[in-house]
């Protein structure tokens, strides 16, 4: 990406606000993809965990889009040779910059898809949002990733109303899974320093932006689900600033295993 005409005393600084900016689209999905794998095999039906695995693997494929586009962004600009399996398994969980959202526990199939819901909402609307960006990299990744979210969310939003306005007791599961969940979902809509520097020149999106649309799918959901919005604030963040929740570490644990154990190594 030509980053010349953005008007910038420091050129390197800003392409690693960039860099920062970058990561963030970039471990969201590949965390979550992480969580989505533990269903294979053990989801509630075989269509089911065939659905779970195949919004996992489009996960993983937009996290790999992202992280490449990092790892180019950061070779340019340190002069340091990187690719995404560096940026994936040999970063530590500090370095890390995914919503707290996506790291909580599967829990029951009603756990997993609350969380689903809430950030394919979420993502939808990124998406279309940075589908405009003046990063023309971010634009086409975003632009791709838009046709596989919304697959995603029409699986979430029809497994909420099925179930939410199911019998009593898939109902109570699913507003437990809510009410959960909620205070996890205002991060999603936090804006700090290098969202709003970014956005001023036109390739970032302020997730402030994203908050109304996104409460109105929450709303028309929630209404045929017959659940409730919980009354509580959501007040959960830090993430994107790599403060993360106690789940993270056994994530990385897991996924990069075999990379920490056999630095390299490749099949």
């Amino acid at each position: 990406m030509n980053t010349s005409r953005v008007a910038s005393p420091n050129q390197t600084l800003f392409n690693d606000i960039l860099v920062s900016y970058v990561l963030r689209l970039a471990d969201s999905p590949l965390i979550l993809a992480q969580r989505l794998c533990e269903w294979c095999g053990h989801a509630p039906e075989l269509e089911i965990d065939l659905a779970l695995s195949n919004i996992s693997l489009d996960l993983l494929g937009q996290a790999r889009n992202f992280l490449s586009y990092a790892a180019t962004l950061y070779g340019t600009n340190h002069g340091t040779e990187v690719d995404e399996d560096k940026l994936a398994f040999g970063r530590e969980e500090r370095e890390f910059r995914n919503l707290l959202l996506v790291e909580q526990p599967n829990g029951g199939f009603n756990d997993t898809l609350a969380r689903q819901f809430f950030i394919d909402a979420y993502h939808i609307l990124l998406y279309q949002a940075l589908g405009q960006s003046q990063d023309p990299q971010l634009a086409a990744i975003s632009n791709k990733s838009l046709k596989e979210v919304e697959y995603h969310l029409r699986f979430s939003r029809g497994w909420m109303i099925r179930l939410g306005d199911g019998t009593e007791q898939s109902h109570e599961k699913m507003q437990n899974s809510v009410n959960q969940l909620w205070r996890f979902t205002g991060e999603l809509f936090h804006c700090d320093e290098v969202e709003q520097q970014l956005a001023e020149v036109g390739i970032a999106i302020d997730p402030r932006t994203l908050y109304e649309p996104w409460q109105q799918i929450v709303k028309e959901t929630f209404l045929q689900a017959a659940l409730n919005i919980p009354e509580g604030i959501p007040y959960r963040q830090g993430g994107k600033q790599g403060q993360h929740t106690e789940h993270l570490g056994y994530i990385l644990a897991e996924m990069q295993f075999l990379q920490r154990t056999y630095p390299n190594c490749n099949w």
